[in-house]
């Protein structure tokens, strides 16, 4: 029997009521055209201040995050870990308004979330996006190498000071940082920001972690060049290894600017450089794995790897992850074997949220086979229940 087909162990935690609401919003997912008018009409009806945040939590909200503040995400957070062996990564999920104000906001939330965590052996790691602490645009002109005015250089400096006091206390606090990845043309500067943090904190073992999206066609390349420079410079490598979330937005950026597209020309393509990605950091010493995947494929290698150089499955320098309310099939039976699991678990006011959630729905609609998977899953499950 394959391993994720066990649905008794991937529903455990799911009453009967939440499985229904699971298979009712996988089938809505799979609907295209009704995501559009669903996201539409949502969007109108938060601008003109309508009273839906009530039917949104119920829903949408409640299957894909984990509540409305830290210590509203708890019984989520206490569930998963006392019963399913599975630990969570608390994702402020509000997305970022380009002003100082809203960028202290974020730093000071996870600075929260990191003394929340030295508390809580359910939760592993922390997590920021690069855009949470900074403006886009001033990463966008850095990577195109093109000069700062005197008012931008400071208004770096003071990026780069979050980051710095994040990784510097998370490294105190021995909780590891997660930063996740963004827009290829923004890409670089804070992956060179994000060099020099490893340089720094990951002396001993891999403290900050960078992302790397896999359906880029050079991320394998510049991995290669980031192991040279850490075993030249003698850091340990910290990486998510994720397959991609921009994919539409890229490929239409480079058709209208004129540039070839940095996406792997199709599925297939991409599915290789993961599974090269993960094979390559497996092979290599003082590198630590955040295997950020939804493909049985790639997960049955990684156990497969593991096995192959003699890695423990609880060994902390390797992690599987998953999102909140998707594949549980993959998570619990995963950490039933005893890997290490966490769920990314987002957080945040139900209004705020909003276009992380229209995002999850807009990508599982475009994701071929994986609501149609979520659905037969729920289906077999809804069946054995009603049998047992």
């Amino acid at each position: 029997m394959n391993l994720f087909d066990n649905t008794e162990v991937a529903f455990s935690l799911k009453t009967d009521s939440q499985l229904e609401r699971a298979y009712f919003l996988f089938r809505m997912i799979q609907n295209e055209p009704m995501v559009r008018i669903g996201t539409a009409v949502t969007n109108f009806a938060l601008k003109a201040h309508l009273p839906v945040e009530g039917l949104i939590r119920s829903t949408v909200f409640d299957h894909f995050c984990g509540g409305v503040t830290e210590v509203d995400c708890m019984p989520v957070i206490d569930k998963m870990y006392d019963e399913g062996n599975v630990y969570s990564i608390l994702d402020y999920s509000v997305e970022g308004k380009a002003e100082e104000a809203s960028f202290d906001h974020a730093f000071n939330k996870t600075v929260e979330v990191i003394k929340f965590c030295e508390e809580k052996k359910s939760i592993p790691y922390i997590v920021f996006k690069p855009t949470g602490f900074g403006r886009f645009a001033l990463y966008q002109k850095i990577s195109e190498k093109k000069v700062l005015t005197a008012a931008e250089k400071e208004e770096w400096n003071r990026v780069v000071e979050r980051y710095h006091k994040i990784c510097s206390l998370a490294k105190e606090k021995n909780v590891p940082v997660l930063i996740d990845a963004e827009e290829s043309w923004m890409q670089d500067a804070a992956d060179w920001l994000i060099e020099d943090l490893m340089e720094k904190y990951n002396t001993e073992k891999a403290v900050v972690f960078n992302t790397l999206q896999m359906y880029r066609h050079d991320r394998m390349a510049y991995l290669k060049q980031l192991h040279q420079k850490a075993h030249q410079k003698g850091f340990h490598i910290g990486m998510k290894v994720v397959r991609g979330a921009y994919m539409e937005k890229e490929r239409e950026r480079a058709e209208e600017k004129g540039y070839p597209s940095p996406i792997c020309e199709n599925k297939k393509a991409t599915d290789d450089n993961y599974d090269s990605a993960i094979r390559y950091m497996m092979e290599h010493q003082k590198m630590a794995l955040f295997a950020g995947t939804h493909n049985e494929k790639s997960s049955y290698l990684l156990m497969d790897l593991a096995k192959n150089y003699n890695i423990e499955k609880d060994d902390k320098r390797l992690w599987f992850g998953q999102l909140y309310g998707m594949s549980d099939h993959i998570s619990f039976n995963l950490a039933k074997e005893g890997y290490n699991v966490a769920k990314y678990l987002p957080f945040g006011p139900v209004r705020d949220v909003m276009p992380y959630l229209i995002r999850r729905a807009e990508e599982n609609t475009s994701v071929a086979g994986q609501t149609s998977r979520e659905l037969n899953l729920l289906k077999t499950e809804r069946k054995r229940r009603k049998l047992s």
